[in-house]
């Protein structure tokens, strides 16, 4: 059934469980967020066009609910919060009837496929995603850290596709995907590319390390 929902144009993709830090400074927002908070209601992220105009953004039609899981307001108004992602949802039609854009929506599902060959492509993602991130904590020196991947498929999805340095537009098609078959499938091959590249970059700043022990003494 479709309903009426805030919508908060950005130049960021919110997923489904991933976490969003905003400053809220425009007048227009600190009412959207206000209204929100007050009646314990979300708003959508969406991502704005590149050819919007300022004030008169146009969102792509696909985005993320944000509940505030915390607010701290500042003593001239504007506003630090936390949205967490929820459900997607297709925008119907929008207005401005309020200082804000505003959307009639309807909530955006992946359909249903094979438990199998969501599990067959959940573990094919998982394993390159793991290569990834240990590769990425090894570069920064964090090898000791520890992570927890989602375990379900449609999860683990979403949260590869909010983790992968992506461009928006990438990270885009990937929120309007259908199927999360389709959306794992696309993450594999990309992860096919990115692993053995990053594998490599690694290799080679570990050798110039090796050449260089002390790097202090070219300065």
């Amino acid at each position: 059934m479709p309903f009426e929902l805030p919508l908060f144009p950005l130049n960021v993709v919110l997923f489904p469980g991933a976490d969003l830090p905003l400053h809220i400074f425009e007048p227009r927002y600190r009412q959207m967020i206000n209204d929100c908070n007050e009646q314990h209601e979300p708003f959508g992220v969406v991502l704005a066009r590149p050819e919007s105009q300022p004030l008169f953004e146009e969102p792509y039609p696909i985005g993320t609910m944000a509940e505030i899981e915390t607010l701290a307001r500042l003593e001239d108004g504007r506003m630090n919060l936390i949205a967490r992602g929820g459900r997607r949802f297709r925008v119907l039609d929008q207005h401005r009837k309020k200082p804000y854009l505003t959307g009639i929506v309807e909530v955006y599902e992946d359909l249903s496929e094979p438990e199998q060959v969501l599990h067959e492509q959940g573990i094919r993602a998982r394993e390159l995603f793991t290569s990834y991130l240990n590769i990425l904590l090894e570069v920064v020196g964090k090898e000791e850290v520890q992570f927890d991947l989602p375990h379900p498929p449609d999860e683990l999805s979403h949260f590869i596709a909010y983790f992968l340095d992506l461009e928006n537009v990438q990270k885009q098609a990937l929120l309007e995907l259908d199927s999360t078959v389709e959306r794992l499938k696309t993450e594999i091959d990309t992860l096919r590319r990115e692993v053995p590249f990053m594998r490599q970059m690694l290799s080679m700043s570990s050798l110039y390390r090796a050449g260089n022990p002390d790097r202090s003494k070219l300065n």
